[in-house]
């Protein structure tokens, strides 16, 4: 990557189909399209007016290229809050030119200068090529955890 290519920018309430492609992007790499069910008006609520999660772009030549979607977490054993990644993409086609690492530098700062204890976040088993790249990042894969999900469904069935 060529120092000073690539620049970062937050999204704004007008970028909201934008990211909604984005997530569709992603889903599709993932084989997982069909399990999209976000709109833009759920995306602009979530995002912009309930501030749930924050969006940052990366951009070449002032184009987007890539995207992290993220949130805070929290964690009780440190007593502080923490940057959890749930989506980070770069464009197929801008891929290999060091833009997946230079967003998650970036998100490395963002989570340093905010104080964060610590950047967490999924990754599918089967994409060996984001596990080699989370590895070069210096992450530690947590072996002895699962995740579990209850789904809306199920949410609403617990609570009847």
């Amino acid at each position: 990557m060529e120092k000073n290519s690539l620049r970062f920018r937050f999204a704004e309430e007008k970028d909201t189909a934008l990211i909604l492609r984005f997530i569709r992007e992603l889903a599709e790499y993932e084989n997982l399209l069909d399990q999209v069910t976000a709109t833009e008006e759920i995306l602009r609520t979530e995002i912009f007016e309930k501030k749930d999660a924050e969006v940052l772009f990366a951009l070449e030549d002032g184009k987007e290229v890539g995207f992290a979607l993220f949130f805070h977490n929290f964690s009780t054993f440190l007593g502080k809050s923490g940057l959890f990644l749930e989506d980070l993409f770069v464009k197929p086609e801008k891929r290999g030119k060091g833009y997946g690492r230079a967003i998650f530098k970036k998100l490395a700062s963002i989570a340093k200068e905010r104080g964060y204890g610590r950047m967490e976040w999924h990754c599918l088993d089967w994409n060996k090529s984001s596990i080699e790249f989370y590895y070069a990042m210096g992450a530690e894969a947590l072996d002895d955890w699962t995740v579990y999900r209850l789904t809306q469904n199920a949410i609403a069935e617990l609570v009847k």
